[in-house]
Parts: C-alpha cells; sequence; structure tokens
C-alpha cells in the first residue's frame, strides 16, 4: 500500500533515539522529509547520519514554548509547511515509579510539562501552518500506562495527552487536521533494558527472568519492538489514515486481562 507521505514534511518530537528515532526512520523509509527535535545536539547528530533519506536536525527543548516556536519556524522555512507532527518526548523513567509518600509535585511537574504541555506547545505551533493548507496529521504517542494503575504520573500523563488529543481532533478536525493518539506498552528500547536491569538489580533475579516476567503481561506473551510501533503511527501520519481521528490505538502485543471497548 502506498501510504502517500512521499515528499511530506513531517517533525519528530524526541527523534534522537529509542521509539522517535524508529518512527523517524519509518517516515523516511516511506519517503517523507523528516526534523528531529530532541534536546541534545550531539544525539540528534547521530541519529541523523543512521537515516537514508532528507532529515534536518534542531535541538529542542520542548518545555520552552520560544523554542518550539522557533523549531517549527525552522521547518517552515526550509521546507514550507509542516505535514505531519509526532509528539514523542518524553521525560525516560529507568527506576520503579515512587510510592505516594515519596512522590514530590516536581517530579509530577516534570512529567507534565514535557509529555503533556509539550505536546500541548508543539501541536499550537504546527497547527495554524496545517489549518492553512486544509490537512495535516498530529500522532501523540502517549503509553497503556493510560489504561491501568500502577505510577501515579505515568497514568496521569497518559490520560493527560489521550484528552488533548481528543480535544485537539474536535477543534482542528473540520480543517482537515487528524489527531490520535497511540499507546505503546513495554517496547524493546534502551529505556525497557534499563528497567530490566534496575529490577533484576534490585530483586537480586537474572534480567532474563524480569524481562519473562514482563513479557507475561501481553497477550503475545513478548514485548513489542520499536519498529511494531513505528509501522502504526507511521500509517496513522499518512492521508490513508484520514478517517482515523481523536481515538486511541494501542500497540502493546495486548494489555492482558482488561477489555476495553
Amino acid at each position: 500500500m502506498d501510504l502517500q507521505l512521499t515528499g511530506a514534511r513531517a517533525i519528530v518530537t524526541g527523534g534522537s533515539s529509542g521509539l522517535g528515532l524508529a518512527i523517524a526512520r519509518g517516515l523516511v523509509e516511506e519517503g517523507a522529509r523528516v526534523a528531529l527535535a530532541a534536546r541534545d545536539p550531539r544525539r540528534l547528530r547521530t541519529a541523523a547520519e543512521g537515516l537514508a533519506g532528507t532529515v534536518l536536525t534542531i535541538p529542542t527543548d520542548t518545555t520552552d514554548d520560544a523554542a518550539v516556536r522557533s523549531m517549527v519556524n525552522a521547518v517552515v522555512a526550509k521546507w514550507g509547511g509542516v505535514d505531519v507532527l509526532v509528539n514523542a518526548a518524553a521525560e525516560p523513567s529507568t527506576t520503579a515509579p515512587p510510592a505516594l509518600a515519596d512522590l514530590t509535585d516536581d517530579e509530577v511537574h516534570r512529567d507534565l510539562d514535557t509529555k503533556v504541555l509539550g505536546y500541548l506547545r508543539c501541536a499550537r505551533a504546527v497547527a495554524p501552518h496545517m489549518t492553512a493548507q486544509g490537512r495535516g496529521r498530529i500522532v501523540n504517542v502517549s503509553g497503556v500506562n493510560a489504561r491501568r494503575t500502577g505510577s501515579i504520573p505515568g497514568t496521569v500523563r497518559n490520560v493527560a495527552v489521550a484528552a488533548l488529543t481528543a480535544n485537539l481532533a474536535d477543534e482542528l478536525g473540520p480543517a482537515g487536521v487528524g489527531v490520535t493518539v497511540v499507546h505503546p506498552g513495554l517496547i524493546e528500547t534502551e529505556r525497557v533494558h534499563a528497567l530490566v536491569a534496575a529490577g533484576a538489580a534490585a530483586t537480586g533475579r537474572a534480567e532474563d527472568e524480569v524481562r519473562a516476567e514482563l513479557a507475561a503481561t501481553t497477550s503475545l506473551r513478548r514485548l513489542v519492538t520499536p519498529g511494531e510501533v513505528a509501522a502504526v503511527v507511521v500509517f496513522l501520519c499518512s492521508p490513508r489514515a484520514a478517517g482515523v481521528t481523536g481515538d486511541a490505538v494501542a500497540v502493546a502485543g495486548g494489555n492482558r486481562g482488561t477489555v476495553h471497548y
């Protein structure tokens, strides 16, 4: 299937590593031009060197509204507009979530500032360009924590992203802009590898045992790969997904023991 993304102008935040980089690779492979936005210039350069296509790197802190607007303006100046935004920038977590008594306001604020307000800032900056041209796709990467307990900041921020998505879809839909949210589960990234190592160190168990325990929570009995999540995101970025907006798509290998309808 031709996803009709050849020449599309895309921005991927959090695009220097992990899932963001996998999504950027998927978009490039479909012929899109991709602007990678992340905080670390060195990691951005390394990421861009591994992508065979038209790639622009723009060091950006999405907690800074002026930096976000400057990044979007740079893409528009270079390519004449924006067709796709993938919000994937989030604070990394390599430890178990804190208990209520240990959870600080600063930890929650940091999560929300990056993953909720950061997504809002980016959407707000690209929306005028998308609505003016009468088309566009925004995909917000959230997480299956939106559908379960276990981490107060994780659940709150991911539910908030889903709520943001639905509101953006309602407002921007009449102008031809679709907005969706993707809920990955635990995926085979550097972050999960660190979580497995931390869990093994904390419990004295082997890493393989910890990984098997995590995999057992999925219907597939394995963790999904970044490429598998990226394939779904790239489809949602395409004109082929025009009929999908405001809704969530989980790509977590199945969330055992729950029913969503």
